[in-house]
């Protein structure tokens, strides 16, 4: 039998994403772009990492762009692949994180005939991606692709959507790919900076609330000398706590869900609010009200590389249009020639300290307690991963995230992000300790996913949390319907998560109390591959904020 070339069109879309500096794809294979799929043998420089559920395609993606503020590559065939795909397209979206989904589409011929798993995917992706397209013309590949990439880490990042007609990946063409596309600069206007400059001089009680589009290490970098030089108290965003170190002198906590009281009264009381990245969204603002949506005696200052998101919800007194490394570079070389020195941010920092230190519970595992062993165990660069539920609570109160980046967790809420990420973290960065943290009901939205660690090598820690309940839902229950006679719909019946880690080749270790995790981490620190620890909890164990069912009950 004759095999057939790989078509010229497969070839370079292959090569752009090449020149564009793409080095790893995750993807689900579908028979709708055979011809990628060929054409991958023959790019050397690119990875091909083969996942078992689109879900867990494109949180890997969505991850991998998170890390290396380049777009995450996934390639998804048509239909039920790009609806499984689609949830990690809401979470860059939402998350602000590049990110381009190649969809494999029906044949041009067969269009709007509801072919074989047909969707019109510009109209299904375009309310949670950036931009969404077809490409019908394999000369316009380059084009297109280049276009992706642009849109995809401009203004606030995010994803974009590409679908490929099956008869387009087999034509041929002469085109050639187009030059790497860069962010384009940002600087900010030094007029604005100057009014920023006075606006905090005149303020009594400033925050910073920091982390969002655009973030990354440079702009951590500068943000924590400028902060520190004024003395500000800096807080971050939900699930953004590696925008700045936590041992900075400055560093006040984390907003969102469950955040230290004093912090949120601080917030609500500043006269000037700094947020740089942020786009001061529902989560962070616990419903637009830290800070209050309307208060007539405070200043706002926002910053955000997107002018669309500027005075979007909240009325800024000055938005400033910037990327976030370059604003953070101006600010932290602005002359200071007022001289401006606030003793706030060392009283936050300490009152961060304070709420931070962990105490003991009482429980047999003493969740509190795990996560400082953790911290005292693991190396301050650990990459830790989570999804969504009230575990995660813990790590955001307890752990430090000293290192950038170091915590991957979706802004969106999304359940079964955790194990994806952390594959994804394990092969973007080998040498580093990599470890997802995980509910028993959102680890089996994507624990298939440790089939892909096991066949990659990947070196990860999965710490599952179980109660054997949907937690948070339960808790929200408990709230609003208490009583044992009025649970519905939040019991689970587990499998034995430590067998089933087994089952995928990898070690694993059961815990029911405080001292067997602890046996558990150290043994599983000394081996590499897919380690993971069953954590046995009580239900009554609700939260890290100290909530119990029994305690929710008597309210």
């Amino acid at each position: 039998m004759t095999s057939s070339p790989t078509p010229a069109a497969a070839r370079l879309l292959v090569d752009c994403l090449a020149e564009q500096g793409c080095d790893r794809i995750f993807t689900v294979p579908g028979e709708s772009f055979l011809q990628v799929l060929d054409a991958l043998t023959q790019q050397s420089a690119i990875d091909l990492v083969t996942c078992r559920q689109e879900g867990g395609v494109s949180f890997m993606a969505c991850a991998d762009g998170a890390m290396t503020g380049r777009p995450g590559i996934a390639f998804v065939t048509r239909g039920p692949g790009a609806t499984n795909a689609s949830i990690g397209v809401h979470v860059a979206m939402q998350d602000s994180q590049p990110m381009i989904l190649f969809v494999g589409d029906v044949d041009s011929s067969m269009r709007d005939r509801e072919g074989f798993q047909e969707i019109d995917f510009p109209a299904f992706f375009s309310p949670i991606a950036k931009w969404t397209a077809r490409i019908d013309s394999a000369d316009r590949i380059p084009e297109y692709v280049a276009r992706a990439y642009a849109t995809a880490i401009s203004g606030r990042p995010g994803p974009v959507v590409l679908a490929l007609p099956e008869d387009m990946l087999s034509r041929e063409t002469a085109a050639t790919p187009r030059p790497r596309m860069e962010r384009p600069a940002q600087a900010p206007c030094p007029d604005a900076m100057a009014t920023m400059m006075a606006l905090l001089a005149d303020a009594a009680a400033p925050v910073a609330i920091v982390g969002g589009a655009g973030w990354n290490a440079k702009a951590r970098e500068y943000f924590q000398l400028f902060a520190e030089r004024l003395g500000i108290p800096v807080a971050t965003g939900f699930r953004r706590q590696d925008a700045i170190a936590p041992s900075s002198r400055v560093y006040a906590g984390n907003l969102g869900y469950g955040p230290n009281p004093k912090l949120v009264q601080r917030v609500k009381d500043a006269d000037l609010i700094l947020a740089v990245g942020a786009r001061l969204g529902e989560a962070t603002t616990d419903g637009y009200t830290v800070p209050p949506l309307i208060a007539p005696d405070r200043r706002l200052v926002h910053v955000h590389p997107d002018p669309g998101e500027l005075n979007s919800v909240y009325r800024a007194d000055l938005a400033i249009c910037a990327s976030m490394d370059e604003f953070a570079e101006s600010a932290a070389l602005w002359d200071n020639d007022d001289a401006i020195d606030f003793d706030a941010g060392a009283q936050a920092h300490a009152e961060w300290e304070d709420w931070a230190s962990v105490h003991k519970d009482g429980h047999a595992l003493d969740m509190d307690q795990a996560v400082q062993f953790m911290r005292d165990t693991l190396p301050a660069d650990t990459i830790v991963c989570n999804g969504a539920g009230n575990f995660a609570g813990w790590w955001h109160r307890y752990w430090r995230y000293e290192g950038f980046p170091t915590q991957l967790a979706p802004t969106c809420g999304a359940m079964g992000y955790g194990v994806p990420a952390a594959v994804a973290a394990s092969l973007r960065f080998p040498e580093r300790t990599v470890v997802a943290v995980a509910g028993d009901g959102d680890f089996l939205m994507n624990g298939q996913e440790l089939a892909t660690a096991a066949q990659y090598g990947a070196n990860l820690i999965v710490i599952v949390v179980d109660n054997s309940a949907y937690g948070t839902i339960r808790m929200h229950q408990e709230r609003e319907f208490p009583g044992e006679d009025r649970v519905s719909g939040t019991r689970l019946a587990n499998p034995d998560f430590a067998g089933l880690a087994e089952a995928f080749g990898g070690w694993s270790a059961r815990a029911e109390t405080t001292e067997q995790f602890k046996d558990a981490l150290i043994a599983a620190k000394g081996r590499s591959g897919l380690r993971l620890v069953h954590c046995v909890i009580e239900v009554e164990q609700l939260a890290a904020s100290g909530a119990t069912i029994s305690g929710l009950r008597q309210r």
